[in-house]
């Protein structure tokens, strides 16, 4: 009903209506300008007249300090007048640009007038205000996008994965005919749609003129107006794509002051109209299909999730934060948190207290002198097959905000840093960001480490040391942001974590990436009867209790409540080691490198990972994860210690593991291995080979100790006088 009691005049225009046909005038014109009218006038009361409280106009005074563009809140609109935002959503591309007019002259009137260039006084020009609006609803999934919602205001959320270069977009284009030099302006559709030129000039022609042909419009680009437009590529969030399916992408076209706003790899929330447009190249492929149209997004408002509050609720209520300071303030936080940690693994306390603390990550720091120090704790496991590596993969791509999962094997570099591609319309080149950047601000869970091509896996150091990935591919050079923890699980390269080998043969990775990892766990399955019998009993019990439908919703809630309180954490919390804790730490890093330099002087090999200061580091943030878990803002002595008995039973005691040569060999010892070595060489001749089983049981039923032979091969192998040959069954002995 809303226009019935404008000044709206009706009046019949006889001499149209006659020729009309139609007996009723031109009221219904009348009557749509009047709600056009109508709603422009609320528009402007709207941004006049709306207040938060007493006297407080926040429109007003957003747009005189920032007369560009106007964000507007939909939940405002809807208590200021509850018919306009039904109409915004209905038929937005008619009503966003009576609210832009409706702007652009409360603007002027809230001006004051101006000096023109004579010296008196004039009015304002009005100028183009962009309306930016945001909402608090849900958005839909880009999966259900159909037909029905077509021209109507949608909310979506998803991640960039490109962003095309600027291109000027004709707002009004001028034209002008080719015979009788007259001009005519004629607006541009918004969005990727064009202007619609008229076949015919309208000019009539005097006598002895010739009259204007079909088509006699050249357009005059100097004298059209333009403004910036930008085309984004959108791809649904990674947790919300189904299993099995391929990320569905959507074309989304920006203008005016979002334009170069927004990088690859940047999480968005967007309002936009769904529009259609012809696509250049549908001519091609779609022969005949005259109706078929692509479809694409028009933005009219942006938010950006950054990546404390990624996902879930980005604002925590008083509640919570009361919970979380209470849970933080008990004594055993640590043991609780842990606990809560793949609770379905049994034992592997170390890792599951390495896995938390890469969880909640340590500070990062900005130095001034621009250098950026990383906070992310970089975790690998390395061991036999059944340890649970990969579950305690996958409940941290589960748990950690943001995680991106990739298995070795089937992950290129250009797939897990950014690779360039050519857009196949434009033939221009950009960028697509892959894995590392996709995870920016999370974890990056890395399978069969071990099994990725070495130049893949140089792709990554970067990205694990000064967490940024730079690229110069076709032109493009630039550097992206992958500030992530990496979580990677490798096996040995013998498939089983052998310990008659050294700790450089069970871990076949070179140098430069062990010492980016802080925390390295050689995980081995170990036959002992009493712990076997537990293992198994638990999972048994896992598998019986799996389908009660009870303990599921609570499993959920927990997990649920643990993501909350890890962004919490990582949120509002960034620690820094006191004073005492400090000097502590650097005593206890003094000692580590002598230690290991004393053992490479007595083994006379450097050990398989280097101590070095990243370790150093590695303790630092360390002990700020185990501060930030308690909310606390100091790492404390016993953060600390705690980081060094971490270190120390993880990476510490992979660089000691395996055997090496002459350490702790008795001379009872020494003398067998000589006499095994001696019956060895007499069973081998040099260049033959034999079956090491069958070299085995004959030397124990000369009555030898299988492993003191066993001791004595590797030996030789090591000197290099006999080698392994056909997947180590075969023992050749060398000249």
């Amino acid at each position: 009903m809303s226009g019935w009691d404008e000044g709206g005049i009706y009046y019949s225009d006889q001499a149209q209506s006659l020729g009309d046909g139609t007996g009723f005038g031109r009221s219904g014109v009348v009557d749509e300008k009047a709600t056009h009218h109508s709603v422009l006038r609320k528009f402007k009361e709207f941004i006049r007249g709306f207040e938060v409280e007493k006297n407080v106009f926040p429109y007003r005074e957003s747009l005189l300090h920032n007369p560009k563009f106007l964000r507007v809140d939909m939940e405002d609109v809807h208590a200021f007048d509850s018919d306009l935002p039904a109409k915004l959503r209905s038929a937005p591309a008619d009503f966003l640009p009576l609210f832009e007019t409706a702007a652009a002259e409360v603007l002027m009137n809230l001006k004051t007038k101006v000096a023109g260039e004579t010296g008196e006084m004039v009015e304002p020009v009005p100028g183009d205000v962009q309306i930016l609006l945001t909402s608090k609803e849900d958005p839909v999934s880009m999966r259900s996008l159909g037909a029905q919602y077509i021209s109507k205001l949608i909310k979506i959320s998803g991640i960039t994965i490109a962003a095309s270069r600027t291109k000027a977009k004709a707002t009004y284009v001028t034209l002008l005919c080719k015979n009788c030099r007259s001009t005519l302006r004629v607006p541009c559709r918004p969005g990727l749609g064009g202007a619609i030129v008229p076949r015919s000039c309208n000019h009539m022609p005097q006598a002895g003129e010739e009259p204007c042909p079909l088509d006699p419009w050249i357009v005059v680009p100097d004298k059209s107006m333009y403004v910036d437009q930008q085309t984004l590529k959108l791809q649904e969030n990674p947790e919300d794509v189904p299993t099995g399916e391929l990320p569905r992408n959507m074309l989304l076209s920006v203008d005016r002051h979002l334009v170069q706003t927004i990088v690859p790899g940047t999480r968005l929330t967007i309002m936009g109209i769904y529009s259609i447009f012809q696509a250049a190249n549908s001519a091609a492929s779609h022969k005949g299909a005259v109706a078929i149209r692509q479809p694409y997004i028009r933005v009219v408002g942006i938010e950006e999730t950054n990546e404390a509050n990624s996902r879930g609720p980005a604002s925590f209520t008083t509640e919570d934060i009361e919970e979380f300071k209470k849970f933080a303030a008990e004594p055993d936080v640590y043991k609780a948190i842990c606990s809560k940690i793949a609770p379905s693994i049994f034992g592997h306390e170390d890792v599951k207290k390495a896995v938390a603390c890469l969880l909640f990550g340590g500070s990062r720091k900005n130095l001034p002198d621009g250098v950026k120090l990383r906070g992310d704790i970089n975790v690998l496991l390395l061991g036999d097959p059944s340890t649970a590596k990969s579950q305690f993969l996958k409940f941290v791509e589960k748990t950690a905000p943001v995680a991106v999962y990739t298995s070795g094997k089937g992950s290129s570099a250009a797939g897990l840093t950014a690779s360039v591609i050519r857009d196949s319309s434009s033939r221009e080149f950009y960028l697509e960001g892959g894995a590392m950047v996709l995870a920016d601000g999370g974890v990056v869970c890395i399978d069969e480490f071990d099994k990725m091509r070495s130049e893949d896996r140089v792709a990554i150091h970067e990205a694990m040391e000064q967490q940024t990935i730079s690229i110069a591919k076709a032109g493009i050079t630039t550097v992206l942001n992958s500030r992530t923890s990496v979580l990677a699980a490798a096996n040995p390269p013998s498939g089983r974590y052998d310990d008659l080998k050294t700790a450089q043969d069970n871990i076949d990775l070179q140098t430069t990436i062990l010492s980016r990892f802080d925390l390295i766990f050689i995980v081995k399955d170990i036959r002992m009867y009493s712990q076997d019998k537990i293992i198994a009993s638990h999972i048994i019990k896992v598998h019986a209790s799996a389908d009660a439908n009870l303990g599921e919703n609570r499993a959920s809630k927990e997990e649920n409540w643990l993501k909350r309180y890890l962004q919490y954490c990582r949120s509002h919390c960034h620690p820094r080691l006191s004073e005492s804790a400090s000097t502590m730490l650097q005593n206890n890093y003094v000692k580590i490198r002598q230690d290991m330099r004393q053992q490479a002087n007595e083994t006379g090999e450097a050990a398989a990972i280097p101590i070095t200061v990243r370790q150093l580091e590695a303790i630092v943030r360390l002990s700020e994860a185990l501060a930030k878990m308690k909310l606390s803002h100091v790492a404390t002595e016993e953060n600390v210690q705690e980081a060094i008995r971490l270190f120390t039973v993880s990476t510490m005691d992979a660089a000691r593991s395996g055997i090496h040569q002459q350490v702790n060999l008795t001379p009872e010892m020494a003398n067998e291995i000589k006499q095994a070595e001696t019956q060895i060489k007499r069973r081998i001749g040099i260049g033959n080979h034999i079956s090491e089983r069958r070299l085995i049981d004959e030397l124990t039923k000369m009555g030898m100790n299988e492993s003191i032979v066993r001791r004595a091969l590797i030996i030789m192998h090591q000197r290099d006088e006999v080698e392994y040959k056909r997947e180590r069954r075969v023992i050749f002995r060398k000249a």
